[in-house]
């Protein structure tokens, strides 16, 4: 969520306070996909078998550079981050994907704001916005990057205004493309087959009839800022920002955050991709359980997800308010005639639906995870930094490590399918100091089948193998990898086990 500093401090003021959640426990509730970084602005893309999920970066306070604003509500965003999945449950971090250095044109140091990412003809293109300065495109030959701006300037920017955030594109069947975007004005224009260059007028929803105008027609936007009761007849309602626009049996989608604050999820149909769009009503309503939102929509492996934001996992630290967000998802179901069900809040379903088994018996990379709360990840090679001046380019996929260990902390890994049965475990590791990885079943109090024990390996930069024998693994059950003992610093790389 991202709106103009004025009016983020005017709601601040009348916001209530969040109730504490009864049960923030992920064995029990559906909690948000990530813990080793704060996410946002989610931007689902199915590239064969693998979903990979673009997320912006809400800074930790470790990460800002400025001392007097580490402990501030506002939002600090310096880079994009990148996630994958077969199974909807275990994530693989990739890391930073791109940042604002990629973009030489823009303006500020901080802002890296929704975008999303799609893929035509090889390519992947991630369309970014820039605030008060457009929207950029940077282009790639894989989905984990180097994204590099063939452009050097924006890709659209409506100068008059500060209204080009949030970029959502479609290609339609026909094989044209489609961007939408705005705050709190919804737009849209047609790209070429290149995706880097458009074609013909800017135009914008007038949510009163549901039309999509010229921005050059007098008379095109209205007044939003009118009460809402006098809104109730309009043809699109509580639009505030954060479209996703996408297309399924015919019909079109346009999911969207609604007004603010707090924001919740609607959405509207059309049988057109440049409207007339019909608001159906929410996909999760407003709740003071959260602030902010956004959409990301997408089936994958013959299932419907919906992704959002919350502040769920700050909570599990505070309930002061930050701009520190968490995504999460929900799986949904369409109706007959293609609309969709209000969902609960995310806290209210049950653990996300495992869509197959995990293979423990492969290279498993550790920032590979369904839970970590406390633990960190970074880039090998890579200082975690929130300077934008000292941020590298957009570098590919790169291998990533996972540390900051503590006492009591723990990897988990759901489903994991053991077989017949297991003798070996491996884990590679650089190391300061020591620490004990005592491996679990299905609880971090759970049956213990092995450990390792990690030794120091001479510096942070030598990986080293270290090795347990495993006893009464088999079968299908969710592993805990329990660090006791730590001392000095620990990285580990990936493990794997041994039949």
């Amino acid at each position: 969520m991202k709106k103009a500093i004025a009016m983020i401090l005017s709601q601040i003021a009348v916001l209530p306070l969040f109730a504490q959640e009864p049960c923030l426990d992920p064995l029990k509730v559906n909690m948000p996909l990530f813990q080793t970084k704060y996410t946002a602005d989610p931007s689902p893309l199915k590239v064969g078998d693998t979903l990979f999920l673009y997320t912006s970066h809400d800074a930790s306070p470790e990460d800002i550079p400025d001392e007097n604003e580490k402990n501030s509500a506002g939002f600090f965003m310096y880079d994009w981050l990148l996630w994958s999945t077969t199974d909807m449950v275990n994530w693989t971090e990739h890391g930073a994907v791109a940042s604002l250095k990629d973009i030489k044109w823009r303006s500020r140091e901080n802002g890296a704001w929704a975008i999303q990412t799609i893929e035509r003809n090889g390519k992947f293109y991630l369309y970014a916005p820039l605030h008060g300065h457009g929207i950029g495109v940077l282009v790639a030959d894989s989905p984990y990057g180097p994204f590099k701006d063939p452009l050097g300037k924006p890709l659209v920017w409506q100068t008059e205004h500060w209204e080009d955030i949030d970029p959502t594109v479609w290609i339609d069947d026909d094989g044209q493309a489609y961007m939408y975007w705005g705050n709190p004005y919804t737009y849209c224009i047609k790209l070429n087959e290149d995706m880097i260059s458009t074609q013909g007028d800017i135009y914008v929803l007038n949510p009163q009839d549901g039309k999509m105008r010229p921005v050059k027609e007098e008379g095109s936007k209205i007044n939003l800022r009118i009460p809402q009761e006098e809104k109730k007849d309009w043809a699109v309602k509580h639009y505030q920002e954060g479209p996703w626009f996408y297309k399924r049996n015919g019909h079109y989608y346009m999911g969207y955050a609604s007004t603010c604050c707090p924001e919740g999820l609607g959405y509207a149909m059309s049988d057109s991709p440049m409207g007339p769009w019909k608001y159906k009503n929410y996909l999760m309503a407003p709740t003071n359980r959260d602030r902010g939102n956004h959409p990301g929509i997408v089936d994958y492996k013959g299932h419907s997800y919906l992704f959002g934001q919350n502040y769920d996992l700050m909570h599990l630290d505070t309930y002061e308010h930050h701009e520190r967000r968490s995504v999460s998802a929900v799986e949904f179901t369409y109706n007959q005639d293609g609309t969709i069900p209000e969902s609960p809040y995310w806290l209210d379903h049950k653990p996300m639906k495992q869509l197959e088994w995990f293979n423990p018996f492969k290279r498993v990379e550790a920032e590979t995870m369904a839970w970590g709360y406390g633990l960190k990840t970074a880039k090998m090679g890579i200082e975690n930094t929130g300077v934008v001046e000292k941020m590298p380019y957009s570098t590919g996929r790169k291998n990533m490590y996972v540390y900051d260990l503590n006492n009591g902390e723990y990897i988990r890994l759901r489903g994991v399918d053991f077989g017949k049965g297991a003798k070996k475990f491996n884990i590679t590791a650089a190391a300061t100091g020591k620490a004990k990885v005592t491996l679990r079943l299905d609880s971090k109090d759970g049956q213990v089948i092995g450990f390792a024990q990690i030794n120091e390996t001479g510096s942070l930069e030598k990986y080293v193998n270290f090795q347990g024998k495993v006893k009464g693994a088999n079968g299908i059950h969710d592993l805990y990898l329990c660090f006791e003992n730590v001392s000095g610093e620990i990285r580990l790389d990936w493990w794997k086990f041994e039949k």
